[in-house]
């Protein structure tokens, strides 16, 4: 079943007085990878915990299917809502397959407890996502690009049907950035809905199917296509820079470059 997460005019603030976003709207719906961009501090990780629940607006809703994000429980939003943040580093020693097996707390019992349905889809996940060979590996001793493949392995066992990811792909070298959106790229042919925040503005222009770009005012700058919103003048206002944009000679998608200081006009 698909679901649609909505943001309606939300904002929020940590300090009264300091807004962090302001009057954002945003859909999330299956079967399309839609990219969070804008320069730090602009409100894209804050955005991301107001559509999972762990924050609430101050002004706006945040609407699952239709229906109020507050009204569902921790579980029931689990159930349909995975969030992975910036950074995961378990507290103590777990191997892969526990960590996997950790996004499968919405179904567990008081004690915990899991069943062999829940061991079956954790080794699922860990094919899909290309880990079953890492299976009996200690998390903390993998590669980058390893960790977020388990990762991401972890959040599927949820089996949610919406993705929320935060920079994915930061410290990541190439090849494995492209690996990551690569399998992203596969989930929502599977149906997932996607929102990523990401920096990277070339690898948004090649996978993303929708951009909202968030500015330094906290507001949306623009959404729509990546060809509608990764254009000079509006990157350019979003970052306070000089941005130029061509076309990039492979994928045909909008090539982002910032203009150095004193650089040629």
């Amino acid at each position: 079943m698909s679901h649609t997460l909505e943001a309606n005019a939300i904002s929020y603030a940590y300090e009264a007085g300091s807004d962090v976003l302001r009057a954002v709207n945003l859909s999330v719906h299956g079967g399309k990878i839609t990219g969070l961009v804008g320069p730090n501090g602009s409100g894209k990780s804050t955005l991301l915990r107001l559509l999972c629940g762990l924050l609430r607006p101050q002004q706006g809703s945040v609407m699952l299917d239709g229906r109020p994000l507050a009204a569902f429980s921790g579980k029931e939003r689990a159930r349909m809502i995975a969030f992975l943040p910036q950074s995961v580093n378990p507290a103590f020693s777990l191997s892969v397959f526990e960590v996997v097996c950790l996004g499968r707390y919405p179904y567990t019992g008081v004690l915990g407890a899991l069943r062999g349905q829940d061991l079956e889809v954790a080794r699922r996940c860990l094919r899909d996502t290309g880990t079953e060979e890492l299976h009996s590996r200690d998390f903390m001793s993998l590669s980058g690009g390893e960790r977020q493949r388990v990762l991401l392995a972890s959040i599927l066992a949820q089996e949610p049907r919406l993705l929320l990811l935060d920079e994915p792909t930061s410290a990541l070298d190439i090849h494995h950035e492209a690996e990551v959106f690569e399998l992203l790229r596969r989930l929502a042919h599977q149906g997932y809905g996607i929102a990523v925040v990401t920096h990277d503005l070339n690898l948004a222009a090649q996978y993303c199917g929708a951009l909202i770009l968030l500015s330094q005012d906290h507001t949306v700058l623009a959404s729509g296509s990546p060809g509608q919103v990764l254009t000079e003048d509006k990157l350019s206002a979003a970052y306070g820079a000089v941005i130029r944009v061509g076309t990039h000679p492979f994928a045909g998608t909008p090539l982002v470059a910032a203009q150095p200081m004193g650089g040629a006009q």
